[in-house]
């Protein structure tokens, strides 16, 4: 991947627009750790001003990734970018933690991981609760290094294994026919997001094709340095889409950062082969989250404003960073929410909500901590029965916070709800 550390440190004007908002800067009140401290820091590196020492690297490993500072910056820096290639030559440098090396391995390679998870899933409920209604577990009693964090619940069977290659909704010769992407959560853990958005397509009347030899998307290696998987996941990704690609109509992803991570970021990652980039250019256009497929290319919204049972419930919604800052998705999952339940928006909806990648949520936990604590106090003040966000990110941050404190909320996908709107609908 091509970057230059020196012209994006250089364009940095030093205004400071970006500090109020950024995530880091809230909660550790340090100019080393700013937007334009990393970009500062970057360039040092560049100009061989810089080591790239256990220091430097814990202050790079503090970032969020959030990507507010690009949305209010100017001239719209890439400083995600700055910070995202600087972790792959700390990653080169010092290596990766054994725990992160194992999880990308089960992340390249799909029938590993169907075989580890099925195999946790059996023992996990013997040190876990588990509660299918929020789809998380919490430990029994106080564990080593996790005390009693809240986690995503593992199924037996992930969503990829369960249902048939082919999905036929209709028999017309124009029916529409997508292919769905899902991501790992709504694969192993959150598997109520994919069935939700099954039961939808079902009631459009849309072929589904589920294809299984899909791979990670590359967002938990990519944010974390590990470049080398980046470009396996990126490149077994694009010969398997190209396959089916111009048989669909669209591929759909549920899930925010899966969205970003292939419209945005694999594109910009193949920048140093032309050959590949040129190959995922053309995958592209048929890229959509969810939502927004459905909002523009469907008629899920007059669909549900048929409908004349409603569920009575009082929702709130949370903007994923990678969704409203990076994909500009925020107007079309509230319209589709909108129609079936009462929606009320908290103080600040597009604050991130702390999940921040894999190393935050290991090794630097007490920052996600400290970060997801104003957004329940946000979601407390709307009084609302859900919260819900179209990425499972942000569910896993959101249920662990809310578990810690007093807030009685609960999270459910959007896709979730919809399903469940439509089924209360057909039942009269």
């Amino acid at each position: 991947m091509n970057f230059d550390f020196t012209k994006t440190s250089e364009a940095c004007v030093k205004c400071g627009k970006c500090i109020p908002s950024c995530t880091i800067h809230q909660i550790n009140a340090d100019e080393v750790t700013s937007p334009r401290g990393f970009l500062e820091l970057v360039g040092s590196f560049q100009r061989g001003e810089l080591e790239l020492d256990k220091n430097a690297k814990d202050i790079f490993e503090k970032c969020f990734l959030c990507t507010t500072c690009v949305s209010i910056c100017p001239t719209a820096l890439p400083t995600d970018l700055a910070i995202e290639n600087i972790r792959s030559k700390i990653a080169e440098k010092f290596g990766i933690a054994w725990y992160k090396r194992a999880y990308f391995l089960l992340l390249r390679h799909r029938k590993l991981m169907d075989f580890s998870f099925s195999l946790a899933s059996f023992f996990l409920p013997i040190l876990f609760k588990v509660d299918k209604k929020t789809q998380s577990m919490k430990p029994r009693i106080s564990l080593p290094l996790v005390g009693k964090r809240v986690f995503p619940m593992l199924n037996k069977k992930s969503f990829l294994s369960s249902h048939s290659e082919m999905i036929e909704n209709s028999t017309e010769q124009n029916a529409k026919k997508v292919a769905l992407f899902v991501g790992c959560f709504a694969n192993y853990h959150y598997t109520k997001t994919a069935e939700g958005l099954l039961d939808i397509l079902k009631a459009l009347k849309i072929n589904v094709f589920i294809p299984k030899a899909q791979k990670c998307c590359g967002a938990p290696a990519f944010f974390t340095g590990d470049f080398k998987s980046v470009d396996t996941l990126i490149k077994q990704n694009v010969e398997y889409f190209e396959k089916f690609i111009d048989d669909v109509d669209a591929i759909i992803i549920p899930e925010a950062t899966c969205a970003a991570m292939i419209k945005e970021d694999w594109e910009r990652f193949m920048s140093s082969q032309p050959q590949w980039q040129e190959r995922v250019k053309k995958i592209l256009p048929k890229v959509f989250m969810a939502s927004e497929w459905l909002y523009s290319q469907t008629n899920l919204l007059a669909y549900l404003k048929a409908l004349e049972a409603k569920p009575n419930k009082l929702i709130t919604y949370h903007d994923p960073c990678h969704a409203r800052k990076v994909l500009k998705v925020f107007k079309e999952p509230r319209a589709l929410l909108g129609e079936s339940y009462n929606l009320v928006e908290m103080s600040n909806p597009n604050q991130c909500c702390g999940f921040g990648g894999v190393t935050m949520q290991s090794e630097k936990y007490t920052f996600a901590l400290k970060a997801a604590s104003p957004k329940v106090l946000m979601i407390e003040a709307t009084q609302a029965q859900i919260v819900s966000a179209e990425c499972s990110a942000c569910r896993m941050q959101l249920t662990n916070a809310l578990d810690r404190s007093s807030v009685k909320t609960t999270f459910q996908h959007p896709l979730e709800l919809i399903a469940e709107a439509i089924e209360a609908g057909q039942k009269l």
